[in-house]
């Protein structure tokens, strides 16, 4: 089992800092993967061959040029020059994918390293099922917001000050 301080090393933080959305969904490059696993990309990938019926579709797809080109502007992923950009396309993993990865890299480092994926996994899911029910309740509420919105503004503008007649008026007893 990963230690205290282990665990903390690898918070959800970290693992969900690492998930991407790509063709709109969630999922990991091969390359952040074997970081965590304290494996070489190259290990893990063939790894991942040797298993391929394990791994459809749904479950891992390689990157294209263009989107590797659009995650290296959007994040700064990959540095462009010489020696500084990927030799072969990586791969991603959805959060079915990474699940199926601690059955093929089978040792205790995989399954622990696998769990924080797994919580970071369910985190976001958590984070945004919130998020839409706010905006859902926001949309149904929408002209009360709006109305309230306007009276603060009304409240906000400085009131004016009476303004004085001119000429002589006489008091009224």
């Amino acid at each position: 089992m990963i230690s205290q301080n282990k665990n903390a090393a690898l918070s959800v933080e970290i693992v969900g800092s690492k998930i991407l959305v790509i063709r709109g969904k969630r999922v990991m490059l091969d390359r952040d993967l074997a970081d965590l696993y304290g494996v070489e990309t190259k290990r893990l990938n063939e790894q991942i061959k040797r298993n391929s019926k394990r791994f459809p579709i749904d479950f891992m797809f390689q990157l294209t040029s263009d989107e590797i080109e659009a995650l290296r502007s959007q994040n700064a992923t990959l540095k462009k020059g010489r020696g500084r950009h990927t030799k072969y396309l990586p791969y991603v993993f959805t959060e079915q994918g990474v699940a199926m990865l601690s059955t093929v890299l089978n040792s205790e480092k995989a399954i622990e390293v696998n769990i924080q994926i797994m919580r970071a996994f369910v985190k976001i899911r958590e984070f945004l099922a919130t998020n839409e029910a706010l905006a859902e309740r926001v949309k149904e509420n929408r002209e009360a917001i709006i109305r309230i919105f306007k009276i603060i503004e009304e409240l906000r503008q400085p009131v004016p000050a009476p303004k004085k007649k001119i000429g002589f008026h006489a008091e009224k007893r």
